[in-house]
């Protein structure tokens, strides 16, 4: 690091836990972000405020005025653009240290597989359920850790898998394809507040499992109650017969 660096990130380098070593550690990093609205916004301009090297940001859609009630990376002036080059002008002008790598498209299938293999973690921050689900499994084969969050309407919640260790449950352990409704946040409604909180912890816990810091949330689900201000933590197990990380996967 040079001495702007330094200066740059020193109140992180003053932590023991972290020191010049953890932040060139996250320096060296690579995240891919999937999704740079709601969550996607506050996730990725932490980690990039806190030195990650490299964001690689997917996202297929254009900003519209709608979005900018919560999704902060974006501005008034780039209504129309796609989000993912809004995204990378305000991450470079954040932290003009760091690359930032823009997708205009949704990932899907050997790209997605491709784009998850070369990434050190991975940021759902997408908003629908056939994409979790398929994020998860691109993770889990590629072994790659990956925070997952979701909000909607005054709620949120957050998790970590960690395909590596054998005790982790993946996505596929919590909720079952097909078994719940779609929820958007275009039908239901969301505070913008909400978003902000669950993506900024999707952030730290990023950084944490980069860093090997304290305890993460694999294996428990943190969920955020905004109307009554209520955080709970629930145990999560790996299912044996989970058809993706299950002792009898295909």
């Amino acid at each position: 690091m040079d001495d702007t660096q330094l200066l740059r990130y020193s109140r992180q380098i003053l932590l023991p836990r972290i020191g010049t070593e953890g932040q060139q550690t996250l320096l060296d990093s690579r995240v891919l972000v999937i999704g740079a609205g709601g969550l996607g916004s506050p996730a990725a301009l932490y980690m990039a405020a806190a030195g990650i090297g490299h964001l690689v940001i997917a996202d297929d859609d254009c900003v519209d005025l709608s979005n900018l009630q919560r999704q902060i990376l974006h501005h008034h002036t780039d209504i129309g653009k796609p989000k993912v080059d809004s995204a990378k002008h305000t991450l470079n002008a954040l932290n003009p240290d760091i690359d930032v790598t823009s997708l205009p498209s949704r990932l899907q299938g050997e790209a997605l597989t491709t784009q998850v293999s070369q990434a050190d973690l991975v940021v759902d921050a997408s908003d629908n359920f056939d994409t979790r689900f398929a994020v998860n499994r691109a993770c889990v084969e590629t072994a790659t850790p990956l925070v997952s969050g979701a909000a909607i309407r005054m709620e949120g919640q957050v998790s970590v898998f960690l395909p590596k260790d054998p005790d982790s449950p993946c996505y596929r352990c919590l909720y079952r394809e097909g078994d719940d409704p779609e929820q958007t946040c275009a039908d239901n409604g969301v505070l913008s507040p909400i978003v902000g909180i669950i993506g900024s912890i999707q952030a730290l816990e990023a950084i944490k499992v980069l860093l090997n810091l304290g305890d993460t949330l694999c294996g428990r689900l943190l969920v955020f109650d905004g109307l009554y201000h209520e955080w709970r933590s629930m145990k999560l197990h790996r299912d044996p017969a989970c058809p993706v990380c299950g002792d009898h996967k295909p």
